[in-house]
């Protein structure tokens, strides 16, 4: 358990896909002895990096899920944990970054602020994440420190400030002048691990200087005690990190450093960064739910002595049984403790504790306040929180993207029917963002997920992990209902089948709702319905939204006000008054000029400028609307809004025009109306299956 909290950082390594995230926590980990041989992403040795430890990372050179790990430096405890880049696998950065204190943002110093880094940074934002930059790869050619640093202020409004500048760029890039110290920083030996420092280089002297007084400048403003030291001209080290400090730890400031990870340069400065300007449990407020207390919201306290509050931010399958695991907020946990998770009232013995390591277990007897750890054989879900039953109170969930692509899958024989239900059941548990249901209509198992990479890489695992063999049908788009006027329904549900009957009167309308999903208004008065079958209506015009009648897919943006109707005092009912609804809602539905939404996506494209006319034109092919582009040294970045349903095996495609040169993301934007043209065909392809459907 550690006594000392201040000596203690939970930090996350975050970045755009290709930014060199894993490959810098390698470097990390070397450094503070917790590996002892250097292993690369995409190495020839084969090992792979520490924290890919999958078979399917290692192959594909990516970070599919988010790893944990822990190290010491200058005296210091960090926790670190690694997230994947690409967009599709975005709920591991969100779980991630729900439980840290602080976090490193890589960004390549040749592409600079690149899509995902804008996501990234905004997760940071929604969960009040400090951050320090680290601009990586240095070492490219075309890497320009300075304009990522514009990009930062420009793209991300961050008050991005430099603490270093490089000795050198791309093939001569050599190490880094300090500007709090006024010296440079060579690392040298086989693998980076001897820092030596020495004077600046004579030709970088007049730069140093200027660029140390734009930071000062910067800096100054969280600082009265320094802007007078500046003044004085007795500027102490001491006095500028505690002003760095007091600026990052209010986000107003994110300060950055550059390296080039793969060469091993730069990463014992970052290191310093992170223990001198990053928040520790006590700098961070934390809120929970007070369930005996009408969900009042209380303070947390990283406290070991306090009742004990622990979050459960993420579920993995392991050798014995469910992995969980915890961040403890407020008192201690220890082996054998009696636990409570307040969303089912169930009481826990933990049996075993551990620290992980990438996907190695280290025992441990006891952990405190501020500590991230997991626990083994506890069924539970993702986002339960646990205490030690002096109180219930809740942690409030992370953001949970809704899927937007689908796909239909079956086994191949009987043995893996049983296992694919084994793996769908474990993966569903695990991401929040992947779902699995069976539609009974078309008599198919359905996936959804975030994209075409994310459904790809479970129904890989599904063989892989479970022996499964399964088929893929073609990747159905996440569509949507809605309605496009207001419409009225006064619906009588009248049954009467000898002895109590059925009866339930309502009236109301149904109207665009533009502020969320649903919302229903109650507007009864003088009792014609009576309060106890309020919910009931309610209840019944929810069930309504699972489908709707054009093409089948759930209704969106709605609200529905009841205004009157009536009961009768013998025959009404919960489920009278639930018919009711839905009976009134179908009643309005179609005369509300019900149309389709499809999920609209942000997609930039990067690569060279010599293919900008045929990526666009590719764009515009798919109904595409340009959003803008940006050139920089024969680089191109192309941003797009596009449907979904048009870019099914665009990676083809776009590789085949660009000789392999360029890559895209896409991201969920919104839900637009689709042409006309398309929503007939989406009727007329809903239709034909219905008819076969029936046939059958």
């Amino acid at each position: 358990m550690i006594s000392d909290l201040t000596k203690l950082r939970n930090i996350g390594i975050s970045a755009h896909i290709d930014s060199g995230k894993t490959t810098l926590t390698e470097r990390i980990l070397y450094y503070t002895k917790r590996i002892h041989a250097i292993h690369d992403v995409k190495g020839k040795d084969g090992v792979g990096a520490t924290m890919d430890f999958m078979d399917i990372e290692k192959e594909r050179g990516i970070t599919i899920t988010s790893a944990a790990t822990y190290c010491e430096w200058a005296g210091h405890f960090i926790n670190i944990i690694d997230t994947p880049g690409h967009v599709d696998f975005t709920i591991e950065v969100e779980r991630a970054l729900r439980v840290l204190d602080g976090a490193i943002l890589v960004l390549c110093a040749v592409g600079g602020v690149q899509s995902q880094s804008i996501t990234v940074s905004r997760q940071m934002n929604r969960y009040n994440v400090p951050r320090i930059g680290f601009i990586n790869k240095c070492d490219r050619r075309g890497a320009n420190p300075l304009r990522v640093i514009e990009q930062l202020k420009g793209r991300l409004n961050q008050n991005a400030v430099l603490l270093q500048i490089p000795i050198g760029l791309e093939e001569s890039f050599e190490g880094v002048v300090d500007l709090i110290g006024m010296e440079a920083l060579y690392f040298e030996g086989a693998s980076g691990e001897k820092l030596r420092r020495g004077p600046v280089p004579d030709y970088l002297q007049e730069e140093a200087i200027q660029m140390r007084e734009v930071m000062l400048d910067a800096v100054s403003l969280y600082s009265d005690e320094l802007t007078a030291a500046i003044i004085e001209e007795q500027v102490k080290p001491d006095l500028i990190h505690s002003a760095i400090r007091r600026g990052t730890l209010s986000l107003q400031m994110a300060p950055a450093f550059i390296g080039a990870a793969y060469k091993n340069k730069g990463i014992q400065p970052l290191l310093d960064g992170v223990v001198r300007y990053l928040a520790c449990p006590l700098d961070v407020k934390n809120t929970g739910i007070d369930l005996d207390r009408n969900g009042e919201e209380v303070s947390l306290n990283s406290d070991n002595d306090a009742p004990l509050v622990a979050l459960a931010f993420k579920l993995e399958e392991g050798r014995y049984g469910q992995l969980t695991y915890l961040r403890i907020y407020q008192g201690a946990l220890k082996k054998g403790d009696t636990i409570y998770n307040v969303r089912t009232a169930n009481k826990i013995k933990v049996g075993r504790l551990v620290r992980m390591h990438a996907d190695k277990m280290e025992e441990i007897e006891d952990c405190g306040s501020g500590d991230i750890v997991a626990m083994f054989g506890i069924d539970c879900a993702s986002g339960d929180t646990f205490t030690d039953g002096k109180g219930r109170i809740a942690m409030t969930s992370m953001h949970v993207p809704d899927p937007v692509i689908s796909l239909a899958i079956g086994p191949k024989d009987n043995k893996s029917q049983g296992n694919m239900s084994k793996a769908l059941n474990r993966f569903c548990k695990e991401d929040p963002t992947f779902r699995a249901h069976y539609d009974q209509e078309a008599g198919q198992t359905i996936i959804s997920g975030m994209g075409e990479l994310h459904l790809d890489i479970y129904i890989e695992r599904i063989k892989r992990e479970y022996g499964a063999v399964i088929e893929k049908g073609l990747p159905q788009v996440a569509y949507r209902e809605t309605i496009s006027r207001p419409a009225a329904f006064d619906y009588v549900h009248k049954k009467q089948t000898g002895g109590a009957g059925q009866y339930g009167r309502v009236i109301g309308i149904i109207e665009p709702y533009h502020e969320g999903h649903y919302n229903f208004v109650k507007k009864v008065v003088g009792g014609n319905i009576p309060g106890e079958y309020i919910p009931s209506c309610d209840k019944g015009f929810r069930n309504c939204l699972n489908k709707g009648t054009l093409i089948g897919f759930p209704i969106t943006n709605i609200q529905v006000t009841l205004t009157d109707g009536a009961a009768h005092s013998v025959d009404s009912s919960d489920i009278a008054f639930q018919q009711a609804a839905i009976g009134g809602f179908r009643q309005a539905y179609s005369k509300a000029a019900p149309v389709i939404l499809e999920p609209i996506m942000k997609l930039v494209v990067e690569g060279p400028t010599e293919f900008q006319g045929s990526v666009m034109a590719t764009i515009n092919q798919r109904r595409g609307i340009i959003i803008g582009t940006t050139e920089e040294a024969m680089f191109s970045i192309i941003e797009a809004e596009v449907p979904l349903a048009e870019m099914f095996g665009y990676s083809t495609v776009l590789r085949s025009i660009t000789q392999g040169k360029a890559e895209f993301t896409m991201e969920f934007c919104r839900y637009k109306q689709v042409p006309e043209s398309i929503a007939e065909r989406l009727k007329e392809e809903y239709n034909k299956k219905k008819a076969s459907q029936k046939a059958a």
